[in-house]
């Protein structure tokens, strides 16, 4: 497959995208170089705005949105919050009316977020995948435009992050990066592909929520029945098929962490380096200290996502526990 973007038409989203927006750092902590074994560098996207790096696609989107669509009167999308933040953020500022789905018993403080970048937030359904069938069929009725979860334009924002790493830093052997609709791995492949690199990207899922693993694995989209799993932003049942045609031949290979060894990541980054990672965030860490006997002496780099964890949930995690998530009745 050829590069998904050109090197000029990733540079040109820089410039919309800078426009609100300085870039974020990518520090080489020695705390969790030694503990690891190998040079670890972080992409610190837990310190853009809206405090995720789903900042970047909402810019990018929303700026093609009213060159394209001129007469669209607002958006509607489904999230588990840090889409619908960046999307939220992206449409106020245009102007826009922004409708956004989250499922039942979603975190209360993402909810806050999204209504204080000016969102209407509707609960409804079980989990993300039925919040986001439900926005499909409301975009028809209201005649408001659907942001899915994955849009080239929204691919386009998303890959800044990783040309920012890629360019501070292209001698990175390996790349973890979580896997939730897929926005952020294939985001990192372009960028690693349009500056023509040869580093490693591995995926990481939630183990209740491997959808991602198993489609890879068996060569075909395959859903599962549940995602239940405190990390939101990888807690998707239903593989996005454009995503999926990216990662499934672009990523070396995709790994499971499972909830205790994400939170035990969220102690580790908060211990060693004083930063706030949410589950999704935390879980290239996961992957990386179950993969570090296999990474000695190499540079390995991790993408720390996001840092919005409810404080509940973030309590529980610094006394030692795991956060425990309510099963939804469909």
């Amino acid at each position: 497959m050829p590069p998904l973007f050109s090197l000029a038409e990733l540079k040109a989203a820089q410039d919309v995208v800078y426009a609100q927006m300085a870039p974020t750092a990518q520090i080489s902590w020695p705390q969790l170089s030694k503990r690891i074994g190998a040079e670890v560098v972080v992409k610190h996207e837990n310190h853009a705005p809206t405090g995720a790096f789903k900042v970047r696609g909402g810019i990018t989107l929303m700026d093609w949105l009213v060159a394209h669509h001129p007469d669209a009167r607002g958006i509607i999308t489904a999230t588990r919050g840090n889409h619908g933040q960046s999307q939220a953020r992206a449409a106020t500022a245009k102007g826009l009316i922004a409708k956004i789905y989250v499922p039942r018993g979603n975190s209360a403080e993402k909810n806050d977020a999204m209504r204080a970048y000016g969102a209407q937030v509707i609960e409804f359904g079980a989990d993300f995948d039925e919040a986001k069938s439900e926005a499909m069929r409301v975009s028809t009725a209201e005649n408001l435009f659907m942001v899915p979860p994955f849009h080239p334009e929204l691919l386009r924002g998303v890959a800044t992050y990783g040309l920012e790493l890629f360019t501070a830093h292209p001698d990175l052997d390996v790349v973890f990066v979580p896997i939730g609709c897929g926005s952020g791995i294939c985001g990192t492949i372009a960028a690693r592909d349009a500056l023509g690199l040869k580093t490693e990207i591995v995926g990481v899922v939630s183990e209740n929520a491997r959808c991602v693993k198993l489609s890879v694995e068996s060569g075909d989209l395959v859903e599962t029945n549940s995602a239940h799993t405190f990390a939101d932003g990888m807690a998707v049942r239903v593989p996005v098929q454009s995503a999926f045609d990216i990662y499934s031949r672009k990523a070396e290979r995709i790994v499971s962490v499972s909830d205790p060894e994400i939170a035990n990541a969220i102690r580790v980054y908060f211990r060693d380096i004083h930063n706030l990672a949410e589950g999704a965030g935390a879980a290239p860490l996961a992957a990386l200290l179950q993969e570090r006997e296999n990474l000695q002496g190499k540079k390995v780099g991790l993408i720390l996502s996001g840092g919005n964890i409810d404080t509940d949930w973030f309590a529980t995690i610094l006394q030692g526990g795991v956060p425990e998530v309510a099963r939804m009745a469909k």
